[in-house]
């Protein structure tokens, strides 16, 4: 087996990631995370030490259509996206696989522990490492160019890959997402984020609008990127 270089396939694997549709691709060293998530089995994870963040863009009239709360659209579009990103995870894994690699993908919407709100590993804790956003104040991920409005999904792999570095960036002084959750659960730090009083609001949204799924949107419409948060 000839052993191309790390450059060498951290390019190939994002060429054919924005071919199959991506908006962003970066990777990240995960070797210290693996254990922090013991809902990831050791056995299948063991050795898998790179992280690939891969993500879609939402469509901005879609979200545009969210008021004071989540829409049938927005629900149908989050589903779609979740399925697109699947796909790309599966095209992903094979690939690395064909070139006697392994790789293991994360579904990119998966309750494990429904209690905690706890999938087997963190898309946001991925896409840190690998540089393709930072922790907003709404508890999210949020890119340099496209905010919040971005859906994910991770490939754990052993391929040897370049890996990007982690975001230096923060909100600044955008409090867009404090103003507008309809609960008061996001504060000026991420680390303050109610995540009870934002589970109650999301599971209120799917009883009263009929959508079957724990979802509500208002925080990451107003999360547009770095240049839109200049001028909050």
């Amino acid at each position: 087996m000839v052993i191309e270089s790390k450059e060498t396939y951290y390019q190939d694997l994002k060429l054919l990631a924005e071919e199959w549709g991506m908006s962003l691709f970066g990777v990240g060293y995960v070797g210290d995370l693996l254990n922090a998530f013991e809902l990831l089995p050791k056995d299948i994870s063991n050795g898998l030490v790179y992280g690939i963040s891969m993500g879609i863009r939402l469509s901005g009239r879609i979200m545009e259509s969210i008021k004071d709360s989540p829409t049938k659209l927005y629900y149908y579009h989050y589903r779609r996206l979740n399925i697109a990103l699947d796909q790309v995870a599966i095209r992903v894994t094979n690939y690395i696989q064909g070139m006697n690699f392994n790789a293991l993908p994360i579904p990119s919407s998966q309750t494990i522990d429904w209690e905690n709100q706890r999938a087997h590993f963190s898309h946001k804790a991925v896409g840190v490492m690998a540089g393709v956003g930072w922790i907003g104040r709404n508890n999210l991920l949020v890119n340099h160019d496209y905010g919040s409005l971005v859906r994910y999904v991770t490939v754990l792999t052993d391929i040897p890959l370049k890996v990007d570095n982690p975001s230096k960036e923060d909100c600044g002084e955008c409090t867009e997402c404090i103003n507008v959750c309809p609960v008061s659960a996001i504060k000026e730090s991420f680390n303050d984020y109610n995540r009870d009083l934002c589970l109650e609001r999301l599971k209120w949204f799917s009883k009263k609008y009929h959508i079957g799924h724990y979802i509500c949107g208002i925080c990451v419409k107003v999360c547009k990127g770095r240049d839109k948060m200049r001028e909050c």
